[in-house]
């Protein structure tokens, strides 16, 4: 557990191909299902102070209290992915800590010196930033709102691993404006 930001809830890995992931995580590490979405919806979405529309897969799937994230970027546009996979890298890119308190942790950890790179939504109070954090792969901080229907999604993700029997591996996302 970090003394700073409590436990970390989410590995990331970008990677070039989701689908080929997603049958590894799932077949030979037995983690799943996998929660996929070819194009997640991203609002409000900044890098560096910009506004872009990214086109990016994610797949879900939790590993007991970890959530593993899968990540693809399907288009060109400016994003802490990008960067990470033009500085030769792929795998673990970010670790992210969740939260229902998003306003008042964000303005603590700015306060502390964090300073955001890029930013958006998806759902209602599904809020996300990172941080210009990353010293070497894999080290980039992610704060992730949970308070909204974003974290009900990810406890309907994790419930699915523990009686998971390795069929059905890959599903939809669940829809957001549902839940």
């Amino acid at each position: 557990m970090s003394r700073f930001f409590g436990q970390i809830r989410q590995a990331g890995y970008v990677v070039p191909d989701i689908e080929a992931a997603m049958d590894y995580w799932s077949r030979v590490l037995g983690v799943g299902p996998f929660f996929y979405n070819d194009r997640v919806p991203i609002r409000n979405y900044r890098y560096r102070g910009e506004a872009y529309e990214p086109h990016n897969s994610v797949a879900l799937a939790n590993s007991g209290p970890l959530q593993i994230e899968l990540i693809q970027c399907r288009n060109d546009v400016p994003s802490m992915y990008r960067d990470f996979t033009r500085a030769g890298n792929t795998g673990l890119q970010h670790v992210a800590y969740w939260t229902e308190s998003y306003d008042a942790d964000l303005a603590r950890l700015t306060a502390q010196g964090f300073v955001p790179v890029m930013s958006g939504e998806v759902g209602e109070r599904g809020r996300f930033i990172y941080f210009d954090t990353e010293f070497h792969p894999g080290t980039v901080i992610e704060l992730s709102e949970v308070a909204g229907p974003k974290g009900e999604m990810f406890r309907l993700i994790r419930e699915a691993a523990e009686t998971w029997d390795g069929s059905d591996p890959v599903r939809p996302f669940p829809d957001l404006s549902k839940l």
